[in-house]
């Protein structure tokens, strides 16, 4: 299998993300892994192709650091992209909003010419396009889900703080990682103006009920083809825990990972979004989730694997792999009817 994963920029790539523990497993389980940054796709007359980076079978890296450098010390090659048996999109549109605008769009324009052409390109990117930012949990069932607005209006967010007894969280509605997320209370209510401008510079502003469980953390769950990963009783989760007086539970912002309660409750939200998943092609998810709401459907680049798999012992990558190749059997199967 040849396997292509869209990334920002390869110099950005660390050992600990789930993007690179899923290309070495790939690359230890005998398959071709090439590295395409959004700012290296080749189009010319229908032909699509991209400079690369490529890491062969026979090079028998064992390590994610090692795996790096090879990765780094390799000089880019243009291949074409519907040689690819997977193009898997894993970039964060949000890193490259401002010195690099044009970067996400065109990458999915890039990645729809070739799921035209026949290639598997994961997750799909035509509704990739429609989830780029945090509305896209306002699609799926409303019980599963806090009460949110979105605005760059400073009135429309007074009106909803007192609606939730002046306790609120604020964010962008195009973030990740946990960047300039706030909790507005009635002990600081008084930054609720200067935070709404704040945020309101780079586009709009989403306001959310706070929920109480979110003192304790989130848990993170994978879900693959809108369904749980699940190996010897265990799922692909990890409960993360924020530290000290900091309310947000990034891995990134320091949060600490530990095993995660997997409740009926939770299993049943997945119940309630696992056809729309399915029906969009967002077929590798990760959920935040706190108490009985789903917070955010990650869908270009979840991460926090290398934590599950450390946590629980278990081989999510390789049970991922694995089942991708099951999915390209099947898609070239569909493909000759």
């Amino acid at each position: 299998m040849k396997i292509a994963f869209v990334i920002n920029q390869t110099h950005k790539e660390t050992a600990r993300f789930t993007t690179t523990l899923l290309a070495l497993k790939a690359h230890q389980m005998g398959h071709e892994v090439y590295y395409i940054g959004l700012a290296d796709f080749y189009y010319e007359s229908a032909y699509i192709a991209a400079h690369v980076r490529k890491v062969m079978p026979d090079q028998m890296l064992t390590s994610a650091d090692r795996f790096m450098e090879v990765l780094r010390e390799t000089e880019k090659t243009k291949v074409s992209l519907e040689e690819m048996d997977v193009v898997w999109l894993r970039f964060d549109p949000v890193l490259d909003m401002v010195s690099r605008p044009w970067a996400a769009a065109s990458a999915l324009q890039f990645a729809s010419f070739l799921k035209a052409k026949g290639v598997l390109v994961i997750n799909d990117p035509d509704s990739l396009g429609r989830a780029s930012n945090k509305l896209y949990l306002e699609e799926f069932d409303e019980s599963i889900r806090p009460k949110t607005i979105v605005t760059r209006n400073y009135a429309d967010v007074v009106r909803f703080f007192e609606q939730q007894n002046s306790l609120i969280i604020l964010k962008p509605l195009k973030g990740s990682g946990g960047k300039n997320v706030f909790l507005i209370n009635k002990d600081n209510q008084q930054n609720l103006k200067q935070t709404v401008e704040a945020i309101a510079r780079d586009g709009y502003v989403i306001g959310q009920e706070y929920l109480p469980e979110a003192a304790r953390g989130d848990i993170r769950f994978f879900l693959l083809n809108g369904e749980p990963i699940l190996i010897n009783g265990k799922y692909a989760a990890v409960h993360r825990v924020q530290q000290g007086d900091e309310i947000r539970s990034n891995v990134h912002q320091g949060a600490k990972t530990q095993g995660a309660v997997i409740s009926a409750e939770l299993l049943g939200m997945v119940d309630k979004i696992k056809d729309k998943l399915i029906q969009d092609g967002m077929y590798f998810v990760g959920l935040d989730v706190v108490g009985n709401r789903i917070m955010e459907i990650n869908v270009f680049s979840p991460g926090a694997l290398c934590q599950a798999e450390e946590i629980l012992n278990e081989d999510f990558s390789g049970f991922i792999i694995n089942k991708l190749e099951e999915k390209l059997v099947a898609s070239k199967k569909l493909s000759l009817k």
